[in-house]
């Protein structure tokens, strides 16, 4: 089983050096040590990849789960992860695995995998597409894109649940076998992306512009973190990025923060935030504001944009009832947007 191989997107520098252009941090990395991912090193000159194969996690879960609510809705998705990731949340919801190369010593697990396989396994199970998730994809960007390319020939989607960092050579890249995307949008403040991510913010949204004008289907989440991402200006500001440079018609996620990893100090973000972020972003025009992390909200259910009716009826990761015919509103026949409604 080949485990290490040579990375894509990188170029040699002098004195064995190269720079990685896999994500938007271009690490330059010296002759024996690895990116700020921790999962892409340097042998002699050549960028290795220390996880092609190597998945530390693999599950069936319910597409709703990534949480994609408006892209072939109540179909399952055969999910998998290797360790990594280029962010260092200090929320950071997977550190275990996420983190593992950083936080155990460069410690790398993973049970053998071929890109074939993962495909066979989601047919088998009967999944419509192949999530990318649980860390970072753009880290496992090669095992990534040889999955995605053979599950598109199969007629299976690819899906990528990210952080949104990656350079635009590697979006163009994967381009070709990505349907659809959820990027985490962590707040809309350059500092926080410094201070509790060690990224910047403008990449990421550059990304995100990039992708749609790609084709790429979207659906954005923030996590609200009490105290620090969740005031009113900011909120309005998101939103309104998000109906000026990606269209009404985006998806937002709203999520409650749980204390975890690094960042125990701050409580779980009281409903009532949520659901006024939730205000907010309707206000700025999206036509779909959801809430995530409190299951029993009417928040979690997709109502028609035009005529009010519920549509969508969810509990949890599950569908209770479904009144979308043709993609359109059985109601007033106003048209959902989405893909496989």
């Amino acid at each position: 089983m080949l485990q290490n191989m040579e990375a894509f997107l990188y170029e040699s520098l002098e004195q064995n050096k190269v720079r990685c252009r896999l994500c938007h941090h271009r690490c330059v990395i010296k002759d024996n040590r690895r990116g700020i991912c921790g999962v892409r090193e340097n042998k002699g000159g050549s960028l290795q990849t220390q996880v092609f194969g190597k998945l530390i996690a693999r599950n069936i879960d319910p597409i709703e789960k990534k949480p994609l609510y408006h892209f072939l809705p109540g179909t399952l998705s055969y999910s998998i992860a290797t360790v990594g990731c280029n962010f260092k949340c200090r929320f950071c919801q997977n550190a275990d695995i996420a983190q593992m190369p950083a936080d155990r010593r460069g410690m790398i697990l993973g049970d053998p995998a071929t890109p074939e396989e993962v495909v066979e396994a989601a047919q088998r199970s009967s999944c419509r597409s192949i999530s990318y998730t649980y860390t970072e994809p753009t880290v496992f960007f090669e095992f990534a894109y040889e999955t995605a390319k053979r599950a598109s020939a199969a007629g299976i989607r690819n899906v990528f649940v990210t952080n949104g960092y990656m350079t635009p050579e590697a979006v163009e890249m994967i381009q070709p076998y990505l349907d659809a995307a959820n990027v985490d949008l962590k707040a809309f403040d350059e500092r926080y992306y410094k201070d509790l991510c060690g990224a910047k913010l403008e990449p990421v949204k550059n990304t995100l512009r990039l992708m749609r004008s790609l084709g790429i289907f979207l659906e954005v989440t923030t996590l609200l973190v009490p105290g620090l991402n969740d005031s009113r200006q900011e909120l309005e500001q998101l939103a309104e990025f998000l109906v000026n440079d990606l269209g009404p018609e985006t998806p937002w996620h709203i999520s409650r923060f749980h204390p975890t990893y690094r960042l125990t100090d701050r409580p779980p973000t009281p409903v009532d935030t949520l659901l006024t972020a939730r205000q907010i972003g309707l206000k700025a025009g999206l036509r779909y504001v959801y809430t995530g992390n409190v299951p029993g909200q009417d928040s979690e259910n997709t109502f028609c944009y035009r005529c009010g009716k519920m549509l969508v009826e969810r509990q949890g990761f599950q569908i209770r009832g479904y009144k979308i015919e043709s993609g359109c509103c059985r109601y007033c026949h106003a048209p959902i947007d989405g893909v496989g409604l």
